[in-house]
């Protein structure tokens, strides 16, 4: 049962029906050289020349592949210099290094670049949200050594979530008014300059909630409640993410199980019904509030390393990603097949093949795959059971995971299949009110005749149907 709405009425914005797609600034497209600052594309830790001007001249892309949201790491001003803790040296590149909250890194651009990007997306009908980081600040950043800031800064790190020093990083005390006062007009105020449609906030549990609260009551002021906030409760899942959505404080957060859920699925490590459940408990999120689910993450191997480079698995993953609720995250390159790896190796160039786009010219693309994100995409989209439907579970055997979602507002049952088989086809039985009837196979665009009582539909190996009537 879904929990109870929110204590204010919070109604479901309009969310729901969205796909996102997250890029590591630096790692996608170089568009201005002229900015280009410790570039070194040979090296794991260095910057590579992504930035702003190079992601707007892209957004075709992006509008041609079908995602609706745009999510893009931190552009504040980021520490000069690197560290050598990973074991070579690890510049800022990602954007969570803080150095400046009210500057622009220009290693990324301007924050006229920054608005003309969200313009140009806004043109595509592309909403931006931008990292931001309200918790801590780069290793040895001036923060840590202006008179005037170093008392914002933990003498010492404690063991709870609100005074740990995440990564060994120099932690805020957003405690202090003068502190949540600095840091909200300096991400609220870009905010406002340039645009954007909303904040996906780091280390959020790490952050007490007195300060969210008031977070959002300044965004309501400044913004207007449709600005969205996606948090990271690391973690997260309906239940735990429960205290940030009863008071209002997100509107949707990070289902951390997803990924490891659904490859355990496909790689035979879970029964099937036990896989159901876990997409079943998926619905008892707060009314009006959302899920992010991904595949893979600049933070976790990606899903493609961890299927061992395997296409046709990794596929149904991205099928089931897409056919159930909440917001399906796609992390940039991942519809190309780009492998990732673990880290830093998840971090690496967006593959642009023969098309000459720097940092990644010439590495290699999956232009199969990526048609497959855009059918996919496109039949979410155009198929409301899929993303705001029930979810109950239809048919399990050894390898066939099968489940229905209905869509109240249209009367509309989708079938959803999986086989993760490759040795056998599985067959299932029909919906009883599709006895006698045509149904489509929306994923194979196939018509199937349920002719009777004894009629089952069978599920190749390694495939998966989306069934409805015709």
């Amino acid at each position: 049962m879904a929990l109870p709405a929110a204590a204010d009425s919070h109604e479901d914005d309009g969310w729901g029906d969205e796909v996102l797609y997250f890029v590591i600034v630096d790692r996608f497209a170089d568009g201005d050289p002229d900015n280009n600052q410790n570039v070194d594309i040979s090296a794991k830790g260095t910057f590579h020349g992504g930035d702003l001007i190079g992601l707007r001249e892209r957004l075709d892309d992006l509008a041609d592949l079908g995602v609706t949201v745009l999510w893009i790491t931190p552009v504040v001003k980021n520490i000069p210099g690197f560290v050598t803790g990973a074991g070579f040296p690890d510049w800022g590149y990602h954007g969570y290094w803080a150095d400046d909250f009210y500057s622009l890194d220009p290693r990324f651009g301007s924050e006229e670049d920054l608005e003309a990007l969200v313009d140009a997306a806004h043109e595509r009908g592309i909403k931006v949200l931008l990292d931001v980081v309200y918790n801590h600040v780069g290793y040895d950043s001036r923060y840590t050594k202006d008179p005037a800031t170093r008392a914002w800064i933990r003498a010492s790190c404690g063991q709870d979530d609100l005074t740990t020093c995440v990564g060994g990083l120099p932690d805020l005390k957003t405690e202090l008014p003068e502190v949540a006062d600095y840091l909200f007009k300096a991400h609220i105020g870009l905010a406002e300059r340039v645009g954007l449609d909303g904040f996906r906030i780091d280390t959020v549990k790490h952050v007490d909630h007195d300060f969210w609260q008031e977070h959002r009551r300044r965004l309501n002021e400044a913004l207007g409640e449709e600005f969205f906030l996606l948090g990271e409760v690391w973690g997260g899942d309906a239940r735990n993410l429960d205290p940030w959505f009863a008071t209002d404080e997100l509107d949707a957060g990070f289902d951390f199980g997803f990924q490891g859920s659904t490859l355990a699925f496909l790689q035979g490590r879970g029964r099937p019904i036990a896989f159901n459940r876990y997409l079943e408990k998926r619905h008892e999120v707060r009314e009006g509030y959302h899920l992010g689910h991904y595949l893979s993450t600049h933070d976790v191997a990606g899903a493609l390393f961890q299927l061992e480079g395997d296409i046709e698995l990794f596929e149904l993953a991205a099928l089931l990603q897409l056919s159930v609720s909440g917001i399906p995250i796609i992390f940039y390159g991942e519809e190309v097949g780009r492998p990732g790896g673990d880290w830093p190796d998840n971090r690496s160039d967006m593959p642009w093949g023969d098309l000459g786009i720097k940092p990644g010219a010439g590495l290699p693309r999956n232009e199969e795959l990526r048609s497959s994100y855009q059918r996919l995409i496109e039949l979410r989209r155009g198929t409301p059971a899929l993303w705001r439907g029930t979810h109950a579970g239809h048919h399990f055997d050894q390898d066939l995971l099968s489940f229905v979602r209905r869509d109240e507002a249209t009367g509309q049952a989708v079938v959803v299949a999986v086989n993760r088989s490759a040795e056998q086809a599985a067959a299932m039985p029909p919906l009883e009110e599709w006895l006698g009837s045509e149904v489509k196979d929306l994923w194979n665009e196939e018509t199937l005749e349920i002719a009777g009582a004894e009629a089952t539909v069978t599920v190749p190996p390694r495939s998966a149907r989306i069934l409805t009537l015709e």
